[in-house]
Order: structure tokens, then C-alpha cells, then sequence
């Protein structure tokens, strides 16, 4: 499993507005790629830090979202944030994530 995380600043009050876009635009965008495990934002305590991750079966499949559906996210994005995200990718070596959604389904 590989993991694309995206950090962000975000704007003073854009918040709530941008989990609102992340829930509505961004998740159904993501659902629709190839490869696509699952995602999770993270903010820091006071709301402008976030950090947004997304898990990819194979690397392969997370290079083709972050050339074509990573740009899409972007303009998502756009006006919640202040500055340029920077982007990572990892190898996930370890996690619960699946053992966490098995756990789920049964």
C-alpha cells in the first residue's frame, strides 16, 4: 500500500467550508480512481495546519491520481488555502488500516 499526503496552510475561518468540500467533492473524486483505498485529514488544534491522505493499492495507481486527479483536487481546493501544499509519498510498511476495515464490514 503506498500513501500520497498533501500539507496545508489554510486561510484564516475556512475550516469547517473546507471539510464541507473535502466530504463532497474531494472523497466522491477519490472514490472514482483506480486503486483507491481510503483517505483521512488531519488538522492541527487550531484548524489551519492539515494534513490530507489518501492510501492507494499500488504505486502505480497513487503516480496516476497525483498526475491526473491530484490537479482536479487542486482547483477543489484552491480558495481554502494559503500557499502551495507540499506533497509526499510513502510506502505504508505498516498500519491497521485494513484489519480496521474488515473489522468494520463484519
Amino acid at each position: 500500500m503506498f500513501a500520497h499526503s498533501a500539507f496545508m496552510n489554510l486561510k484564516p475561518t475556512t475550516g469547517t467550508e473546507f471539510l464541507k468540500t473535502v466530504g463532497t467533492g474531494i472523497v466522491p473524486l477519490l472514490r472514482k480512481q483506480i486503486g483507491f483505498q481510503d483517505q483521512m485529514t488531519l488538522s492541527d488544534s487550531c484548524g489551519r495546519g492539515v494534513v490530507a491522505v489518501s492510501f492507494w493499492d499500488q504505486q502505480e495507481n497513487m503516480q496516476a491520481y497525483h498526475s491526473s486527479g491530484y490537479p482536479e483536487v487542486l482547483k477543489f481546493l484552491g480558495k481554502f488555502l494559503d500557499g502551495t501544499p507540499h506533497v509526499r509519498t510513502f510506502e505504508v510498511v505498516s498500519s491497521t488500516l485494513r484489519n480496521a476495515a474488515a473489522r468494520a464490514a463484519a
